[in-house]
């Protein structure tokens, strides 16, 4: 595992060299000189949560916009609409 430190100015400047080294270990990004950020891929990402993702962090995916979901309805009886009267 490779550990890659770059400093703000170095990420905005290498955005894709940062992302490649992310590839080999985790790219700690510092904000004057102190570490502020990590960039890790989603393998390492996926290791350190356990392999789950939540619904919140699937839903905050950029593109999940153009996704289209329609629930199947329910046909048991036992579900009503509720009564707001």
């Amino acid at each position: 595992m490779n550990i890659t430190t770059l400093s703000s100015r170095e990420f905005n400047q290498d955005t894709s060299g940062a992302k490649k080294a992310a590839k080999e270990g985790p790219v700690f990004i510092t904000d004057r000189g102190r570490p502020a950020h990590v960039l890790l891929s989603i393998e390492d990402y996926q290791k350190l949560t356990g392999g789950l993702i939540s619904i919140v962090d699937m839903l905050a995916m950029p593109g999940v916009e153009d996704i289209e979901f329609e629930p199947p309805r329910l046909r048991d009886k036992s579900h009503r609409p509720a009564d707001m009267s």
